[in-house]
C-alpha cells in the first residue's frame, strides 16, 4: 500500500515516551503544501496520543474518533515549519484514553487541547497490529523521511440554504475512495473527524465574517472549538447534511453551533468561536 503512513500521518518522530504519563514528538509540515489547516495540527496531537495509548496496551486496541472538550487555536503554521508536539496522558485503559496536549512552533504555542477522550476499539478491526507496532519503533529510532504528506482535497460543502451572517445548510459528500483512507484506516475506512471539522469551521468563519457587528476590520479567524463530539463513524461515500448557526458577535467574539447529520441522525456536533486573534503574552 504505497500511501501507508504517508497520506494521513502527522508524526515524523517520537522523541520521548513515558508509558502512562507523557509523549513528545515532532512533525515537519511539507514545504510544498499551499496551506496546513488548523484542524490537522489537532490531528497531529491526537495521533501522538494514539501512539502512546496503543503501545501501552500492546496494540490490542486503538482509539478511534471521540470527544474534545476544548481546542484553542493560537497561531497559524506555515508549510516548511516544524511542529513540536506534546501529550499528557490523564488515563489509559482498554476502554478509552484521556489526554491533553499542545503543539508549538519555535517554542511558541499554536494549539492546546484539553480533556480529549478517545474510545478504544479492537485494533484488528482497523489495522494490522504488528505493522503498527513496527511503525512506532521506526518513529522512535530516528524517525521517518519528511514530506510524505502531499495534502488532501479540501472538503466542499454544497450550500442548500444561506441566511447571511446567521445560518448555512448544505451537503458534504465524502469520497468513495481517497488516499487518506489508507491511513484512516486500512481495514475499515473512516472519514477523519478533523476534515469534517475543517469544512464546518471554514463555513462558519465565512458566515461570521458576514456579520455587521464587528468593531474592527481585522481578519476573523477560528479561535476555539468546544465540545467536539463524534457520535458515529462516517464511511466512504456518505452524504452528510451540515448545519452551521452563528450568533452576532459580542465583544468581537462570534459563537457558532456546528451539526452534521447522516440520514437524519446526528453524527457530529461542536461549538466554535471566531474573532480577532490576540498575541499571547
Amino acid at each position: 500500500m504505497p500511501d501507508r503512513f504517508r497520506a494521513f500521518s502527522f508524526v515524523d518522530r517520537v522523541t520521548e515516551l513515558e508509558p502512562g504519563n507523557q509523549v513528545r514528538g515532532v512533525y515537519r509540515v511539507p514545504a510544498h503544501l499551499e496551506k496546513f489547516p488548523p484542524s490537522l495540527i489537532a490531528e497531529a496531537v491526537g495521533q501522538l496520543a494514539a501512539w502512546a495509548a496503543m503501545d501501552q496496551l500492546d496494540y490490542r486496541v486503538r482509539p478511534v474518533a471521540g470527544i474534545a472538550m476544548e481546542a484553542r487555536f493560537l497561531g497559524d503554521v506555515d508549510p516548511g515549519q516544524t511542529l513540536e508536539l506534546g501529550v499528557e496522558l490523564e488515563a489509559c485503559s482498554e476502554d478509552d484514553v484521556v489526554y491533553s496536549g499542545w503543539a508549538r512552533v519555535d517554542g511558541k504555542q499554536v494549539l492546546t487541547l484539553e480533556h480529549c477522550l478517545g474510545p478504544m476499539l479492537p485494533m484488528t478491526t482497523f489495522d494490522d497490529p504488528e505493522l503498527v507496532r513496527a511503525r512506532l519503533r521506526v518513529l522512535q529510532d530516528g524517525g521517518t523521511p519528511e514530506n510524505g504528506f502531499v495534502g488532501v482535497k479540501k472538503p466542499v460543502i454544497a450550500v442548500t440554504e444561506h441566511a447571511s451572517g446567521a445560518r448555512l445548510k448544505g451537503e458534504l459528500s465524502v469520497p468513495e475512495d481517497a488516499p487518506f483512507f489508507g491511513d484512516h484506516f486500512p481495514r475499515r475506512p473512516v472519514y477523519p473527524a478533523t476534515l469534517l471539522l475543517d469544512a464546518m469551521t471554514g463555513v462558519a468563519c465565512r458566515l461570521a465574517g458576514e456579520s455587521q457587528g464587528w468593531t474592527t476590520g481585522a481578519p476573523i479567524t477560528l479561535l476555539r472549538v468546544l465540545n467536539m463530539k463524534m457520535r458515529s463513524f462516517i464511511a466512504p461515500g456518505a452524504v452528510l447534511e451540515v448545519q452551521v448557526d452563528v450568533a452576532p458577535p459580542e465583544s468581537d467574539i462570534a459563537k457558532s453551533k456546528l451539526v452534521a447529520r447522516l440520514d437524519g441522525r446526528t453524527v457530529a456536533t461542536a461549538r466554535a468561536e471566531f474573532g480577532h486573534r490576540r498575541e499571547e503574552s
